[in-house]
């Protein structure tokens, strides 16, 4: 590898550290959101019951906490990407005044997690070969 590749992949893996750090902070923000009354109403018109308010915001904290992780912030990224895409699809879908206008916020943190997800991919391979193990 030629000094300037390495320097390029030094930088970016700075700029990646630096977009899981503040999407765990705001996750974790999001999830601590999720315990308080502010969402009752919104986890009402979705119909699974208040439980998955609670589920959804430990969910959000403990991904955002896997953000911070070495060798799991790769997975931790592919499922708040999930989390998101689901809630992208329940305000499109489900939630009353929802629609494409409340979907934006989570498909941006969707593809937010997946630009993390990609280039942490090598991660989730090692993880996954621990797994097969």
């Amino acid at each position: 590898m030629s000094e300037q590749t390495s320097t390029a992949a030094k930088i970016g893996n700075v700029v990646v550290w630096i977009l899981q750090i503040v999407l765990a902070v705001e996750f974790v923000r999001n999830g601590y959101s999720l315990f308080t009354d502010q969402f009752v109403a919104k986890f009402d018109d979705i119909g699974f019951g208040q439980w998955f308010r609670y589920l959804t915001g430990t969910l959000e904290i403990a991904a955002a906490i896997g953000l911070l992780i070495p060798r799991i912030c790769g997975l931790a990224a592919l499922a708040l990407a999930g989390i998101m895409a689901g809630a992208a699809f329940t305000e499109v879908f489900l939630v009353t005044n929802g629609g494409f206008k409340g979907a934006m916020m989570p498909l941006i943190y969707v593809v937010w997690a997946l630009v993390i997800a990609v280039y942490r991919r090598e991660q989730i391979l090692g993880v996954l070969k621990l797994v097969r193990k």
